[in-house]
């Protein structure tokens, strides 16, 4: 078996079982913090560093993954570069946005090792969406104009 198939399996399995365990109320913030130590491990073993521009930040993220090509970049600008998670999530379609905030602890942690915040735009949580739509921006800036995921669902449900 080939190393990338081994690791798409292996990430696939952590995926579903850590997407389970943030679904857990009484769980949740346990397991954001565990996915989020593992994010930032597995940053480090893959030599991730500062980088400079928001295209270098968001390659940096993409190493990370057994399978770089289910992360493209969309698009960058002189602040923030934009991607698409392609992954098949096991949040896709429950509305669960909340979890998937918990969840992207893994990305936020990876992120941050090459010195971007990492926000989640659209989720697969959210039922009809397919893809997470998500942007990386350095860490310094300010990102109140990139509105997450779980605060647009907040926002609906208070109205």
């Amino acid at each position: 078996m080939s190393a990338p198939g081994w690791r798409a399996r292996l990430f696939r399995v952590e995926l579903v079982t850590a997407a389970a365990l943030v679904r857990r109320r009484l769980l949740a913030g346990m397991i954001q913090r565990i996915v989020g130590a593992v994010g930032a491990r597995v940053a480090r073993r893959r030599g991730l560093t500062i980088e400079a521009t928001p295209a270098a930040m968001a390659s940096a993220w993409r190493r990370a993954f057994p399978v770089p090509e289910h992360h493209p970049i969309t698009a960058t600008d002189a602040t923030t570069a934009y991607a698409e998670i392609h992954t098949r999530c096991p949040l896709r379609g429950t509305g669960d946005v909340e979890a998937c905030y918990r969840l992207m602890e893994y990305d936020r942690a990876i992120a941050a090792q090459a010195g971007a915040q990492f926000v989640v735009l659209a989720s697969q949580a959210t039922p009809g969406v397919t893809v997470c739509k998500v942007a990386l921006r350095a860490a310094h800036l300010p990102s109140e104009d990139l509105v997450p995921a779980h605060a647009l669902v907040r926002r609906s449900v208070d109205r």
